[in-house]
């Protein structure tokens, strides 16, 4: 994968197939640390120890669609790339904590990629679901709440076009904000 996003994208759809009712996506940056962390964390169906062992092995899945599981690979390749971390937590019933640390001056550091898009589509093709995006830069945050969001539209499909765009409009207002209180 050639951004940072996509990694997201693909462990929050592993979210999506554990029946999670909530995904929690949240992105911390420290500028003056060189620090970047990506974690998703979901109330789905957890794994096992077993799991949770043998998820980093490439030729590991639970889905039946194929015989190969990428994503959780890659992702922590692409935080140990960088001289980072990468972790696991997961409890049958109770739902995974999937962590990516990164040190974000290193050569392999990948970009973090179009994260508003990414949001917008894993929200967009899940209104059922409740997704939390939480984007802290420095000592600046952001927080879009699909549940506050639900509270607000009642019986408004949170894919709805006119939603969408809100949606859209208030990511890019988040990220600009946040941008332009760290210059």
């Amino acid at each position: 994968m050639q951004e940072l996003s996509l990694n997201v994208l693909d462990i929050a759809q592993n979210s999506v197939r554990a029946r999670a009712s909530l995904v929690t996506i949240t992105i911390t940056e420290r500028s003056a640390d060189h620090f970047l962390e990506i974690s998703i964390a979901d109330d789905g169906c957890g794994m096992s120890e077993e799991q949770v062992a043998r998820v980093m092995d490439p030729f590991f899945t639970t889905r039946t669609t194929r015989k190969v599981g990428l994503g959780i690979p890659f992702f922590k390749l692409s935080a140990e790339s960088t001289g980072g971390s990468f972790d696991i937590q997961s409890a049958l019933g109770k739902g995974t904590v999937t962590t990516a640390r990164y040190h974000t001056d290193h050569i392999d550091m990948m970009p973090l990629g179009d994260m508003n898009a990414t949001i917008l589509s894993l929200i967009s093709m899940n209104p059922q679901m409740d997704f939390v995006y939480r984007h802290s830069l420095d000592n600046n945050s952001f927080t879009l709440d699909t549940r506050e969001l639900k509270a607000v539209l009642e019986d408004v499909p949170l894919n709805t076009p006119e939603v969408v765009q809100f949606m859209k409009e208030t990511l890019e207002e988040g990220e600009a904000e946040l941008l332009n209180q760290t210059t």
